[in-house]
């Protein structure tokens, strides 16, 4: 993690790489804020799983890999925000989901966007306590 203007600006290579202008996370009073992550592969930077369920999986492994990176874990989130294309693929996104938060359960909303980056099904980004 370097230091930007007092802001902890947070990179991985476990992660896919911002394809924007924007850091992966930035850690601020003991806080972490994490880009959107949608279900890249941080290696080939390709879109994986078809499913909204293979996407949330592939987007919460980069969501851990980002929190990582920070010094903390999807066990210290207290807010996500997720994205969906579609709002029929809720139940499919909601079961992976709740694998990952099966006893901590942050506070989080669902939103159908018009569209996502590279197509995908699903974005998630988060708030999380550092470590």
């Amino acid at each position: 993690m370097r230091k930007t203007k007092g802001l902890g600006v947070v990179a991985t290579d476990g992660a896919p790489k911002a394809i924007g202008p924007y850091s992966q996370a930035i850690v601020s009073d003991g806080l972490v804020f994490t880009a959107g992550q949608v279900a890249l592969d941080p290696q080939t930077m390709e879109l994986v799983g078809r499913t909204a369920a293979e996407q949330t999986e592939q987007v919460l492994r980069n969501l851990k890999a980002v929190l990582e990176a920070a010094d903390t874990s999807l066990d210290n989130v207290v807010k996500t925000t997720v994205y969906l294309a579609d709002m029929a693929d809720f139940a499919a996104m909601n079961e992976v989901y709740a694998k990952h938060f099966s006893t901590h359960k942050p506070a989080r909303s669902t939103i159908q966007a018009a569209g996502l980056p590279k197509g995908a099904r699903v974005e998630i980004d988060v708030i999380a306590l550092k470590g």
